[in-house]
């Protein structure tokens, strides 16, 4: 299933986020992380978001259960692994 994940975290608890969704998917900027990912490890990963996270803070998990359903359009520039910038 490919997954992209949003989030929304407080900077106390931005960090464990940002490093256990790497652990999992891609990052692609700031907090936008996608790949593919099977049921289970959904769940897991859902599973350890909801151990760190608090009310105040928001997690989005956008399914698909194809790539063929999925398209990105990328307009301006786009943040790279490194933090720099590909410019279109």
């Amino acid at each position: 299933m490919y997954v992209i994940a949003v989030y929304d975290i407080n900077e106390k608890r931005v960090n464990k986020i940002l490093k256990l969704m790497r652990q999992y998917l891609h990052w692609q900027q700031r907090s936008v992380f996608e790949g593919e990912l099977s049921e289970a490890k959904i769940g897991e990963l859902m599973s350890k978001c909801n151990r760190i996270i608090k009310d105040e803070d928001t997690i989005k998990f956008y399914m698909f259960e194809s790539v063929k359903y999925f398209r990105c359009e990328i307009l301006g520039s786009e943040v790279r692994d490194d933090g720099l910038r590909n410019f279109i």
